[in-house]
C-alpha cells in the first residue's frame, strides 16, 4: 500500500495519483480480508486483529480524504482556467 502511494506521488499528475491512491485503498481491503480469514481460521485471535482493523479503518478514512481533496484541488484548478 505505501509503495502504491510512493508511486503516484512520483506520476507527474494529479490524476494518476489519485489513480495509484484508490490501488492502495484496494490493497487496503485486501489486508482487511486477510485479516479476516486468519480470525475465522483461528490462526490469529480477535485481541490481534481488531485493532489492526481499526488502524485499516483509520487509513481508510485518509486515504478517502486525501482522494477527495485532491479531486476538489483537480475541479477548482479546471474552473479557474476557463
Amino acid at each position: 500500500m505505501a509503495a502504491n502511494i510512493a508511486e503516484g506521488h512520483g506520476r507527474d499528475g494529479r490524476g494518476e495519483f489519485v489513480q495509484f491512491l484508490r490501488v492502495a485503498q484496494g490493497s487496503l481491503k485486501e489486508l482487511e480480508t486477510h485479516l479476516l480469514l486468519s480470525q475465522r481460521v483461528e490462526l490469529a485471535p480477535a485481541k490481534t486483529v481488531d485493532p489492526i482493523l481499526g488502524r485499516c479503518e483509520a487509513i481508510g478514512k485518509m486515504l478517502r480524504a486525501l482522494i477527495r481533496s485532491l479531486q476538489k484541488k483537480g475541479v477548482a484548478s479546471r474552473a479557474s482556467s476557463e
